[in-house]
């Protein structure tokens, strides 16, 4: 199982994976960390966009870049293109640059391409815990807005199929409210119940679900030894299932910013790894988000 950050970075280096396709890679910021990448050996890429572009942006930087180049400047088309690069064996995985969430979501959600699973596409934030001794995930923080039990569901089970890729077999799931107990003027209450109990009766697999848990007693086991909170999943979650994505964004930002903590994001749900970070996401950030998506490709 991967402990922390060091041990995936390794392991990426390690994997022989295939090329991840970059899309609208005709950007400074873009082309940076991918030099960077390239130069830590965590993955091999093909980069589309605009030609002329890219090779003044890697000349005028005298960046090392020893990617392939693919000549796309229409956003849509490039977004195309990456997909049909994954649907030929090219390529293992899929990288937002410089254009919409939109044109690049739409892409990878074409039925007829074969990347849309079915499931709703979601964001996990990766944090180390504690001393370095396992990652936590926290979702859904980017992408599902207000999630129904269903919807809940599909977020929790998103991030259980990706800690299942990262060695650990049997996560356990804090269904996060605002308090620990049931109540029926609180919907994320009951949602939190009924999840646990779908994990009980076998409607939820590979994991150990509880809930309603408030943040605290979800990852410190003194404060829900204090509530008087017990069982696998108090104080010692491997996922967080925040009710909504306000609540998931605000936590996230809270704890790169404040707490100053490094978040990487995982974008989960299609058939390939996607990296789909933030343009304020560090360096640190976005390598290891293509270490997260080269590891699992």
């Amino acid at each position: 199982m991967i402990k922390n950050f060091e041990h995936l970075l390794e392991l990426a280096k390690q994997k022989e994976s295939k090329k991840i396709a970059v899309v609208a890679a005709d950007d400074l910021e873009v082309l940076e960390v991918i030099s960077k990448a390239e130069e830590l050996n965590l993955a091999e890429f093909i980069l589309i966009g605009d030609m002329n572009k890219m090779k003044k942006i890697i000349e005028e930087n005298s960046l090392n870049i020893k990617s392939e180049l693919a000549d796309e400047k229409d956003h849509k088309k490039a977004a195309d293109l990456a997909v049909d690069l994954i649907v030929q064996g090219k390529a293992g995985s899929l990288m937002k640059g410089m254009l919409h969430s939109s044109v690049f979501l739409k892409a990878i959600l074409n039925k007829e391409k074969g990347l849309n699973t079915g499931r709703h596409i979601t964001q996990i934030s990766v944090l180390e815990k504690e001393n370095k001794d396992g990652l936590l995930f926290i979702t859904d923080c980017a992408i599902t807005v207000n999630p129904d039990l269903s919807g809940k569901k599909e977020v929790l089970e998103n991030a259980v199929d990706l800690a299942h890729k990262l060695g650990n077999e049997m996560p356990k799931v804090a269904v996060l409210a605002s308090l620990e107990v049931v109540n029926p003027d609180m919907q994320d209450t009951i949602d939190a119940a009924v999840l646990s109990k779908m994990a009980d009766r076998g409607q939820i697999k590979g994991c150990i679900v509880d809930g309603p848990f408030a943040f605290d007693n979800a990852v410190s086991s003194e404060a829900a030894k204090q509530k008087g909170i017990v069982g696998p999943v108090a104080g010692n979650a491997d996922i967080i299932v925040v009710p909504n994505l306000t609540v998931g964004n605000t936590l996230t930002k809270s704890i790169t910013y404040i707490a100053k903590k490094t978040v990487i994001a995982a974008t989960v749900g299609a058939a390939i790894p996607v990296v789909f970070t933030s343009r304020t996401e560090s360096l640190e950030g976005k390598l290891l988000s293509i270490a997260l998506a080269a590891y699992t490709s």
